[in-house]
């Protein structure tokens, strides 16, 4: 494995955890994570590139090593003032390479759109988005948010990583032995009982009290101006948030029509988690596409 280093920096009032990998001075590529996810889990693509790159990684607010905010709701705004503080941060003066995998997948596609001039080339793994939603579910939606709020969230305690493990390969057949130990490593740490518990704030859990505004997410995929690398697996699980698959294929086919210069890939034998089952193939579709 390639090693990795850890910095810790300000972002907008917050102590966040940034990983890097590969040489200071090195072609940047900046990689975010999805939900219930770190910085750590892009370890295998990186190991798996052959060129020099200085791979940038953050932990997002409530995640990973990063600090969390004393608050009760995550608003997705956030993760684009951040990202945008930490590319500032990082490589203020030209425009980036920028990764995103789910709910990062996201991120990514709104700030291509709102800061067009930022970006020199998008990658989006399975960021799909979320499925359409219609002005009559704000009632319902708004009085979950409510009944949540009234319910303490926790994370579930796992007596050692081992189990951690188990965890990961429970919803990823597909990971290995080895794969598994290492990102228990870093998907888990201990709390004040001794157990391990997921890097993740149980606030994350709540429901967004916010409906998703497909319109909104469209009009900023059609001000992104940089070539987009748009990655599905062929396994994927994004059924179970976007609908049943013929309906989803269809809504997911005309979303990729806002984007002006796509190239759309496949991957073989992966599901959701693709950077964790094929890395090596996808290392190869980046550098592909970043040359």
């Amino acid at each position: 494995m390639k090693s990795s280093r850890s910095e810790f920096i300000n972002v907008r009032g917050n102590r966040t955890h940034i990983r890097h990998w590969g040489r200071e001075g090195a072609p940047k590529i900046f990689m975010v994570h999805g939900w219930m996810d770190v910085s750590a889990s892009f370890q295998f693509v990186v190991d798996a590139l052959q060129g020099d790159w200085h791979v940038i990684a953050p932990d997002w607010r409530g995640f990973g090593l990063t600090e969390r905010p004393r608050v009760d709701t995550y608003w997705f705004v956030d993760y684009l003032g951040d990202l945008d503080a930490i590319l500032r941060h990082y490589q203020p003066d030209s425009p980036v390479n920028l990764l995103g995998h789910s709910m990062g997948g996201n991120v990514v596609g709104l700030y291509a759109g709102a800061r067009p001039e930022r970006i020199r080339r998008l990658i989006n793994l399975e960021g799909f988005g979320m499925k359409t939603t219609t002005p009559d579910q704000a009632p319902g939606r708004y009085a979950k948010w409510m009944d949540e709020l009234l319910e303490p969230q926790e994370m579930r305690g796992y007596a050692d990583l081992a189990e951690v493990a188990k965890r990961l390969q429970k919803t990823n057949p597909r990971l290995s032995d080895a794969r598994a130990t290492f990102l228990a490593g870093h998907w888990a740490g201990q709390n004040d009982k001794g157990e391990w518990e997921i890097l993740g704030d149980p606030a994350h859990k709540r429901i967004n009290p916010l409906l998703y505004h497909v319109e909104e997410v469209m009009a900023c995929w059609r001000a992104i101006t940089a070539p987009v690398l748009w990655v599905e697996a062929e396994h994927t699980n994004m059924w179970l948030w976007m609908g049943p698959k013929e309906e989803a294929r269809v809504e997911i086919d005309r979303r990729l029509g806002h984007l002006a210069n796509v190239t759309a890939k496949m991957m073989d034998n992966a599901g959701h988690m693709l950077h964790h089952d094929q890395p090596e193939q996808l290392a190869a579709m980046l550098e592909e596409f970043l040359a």
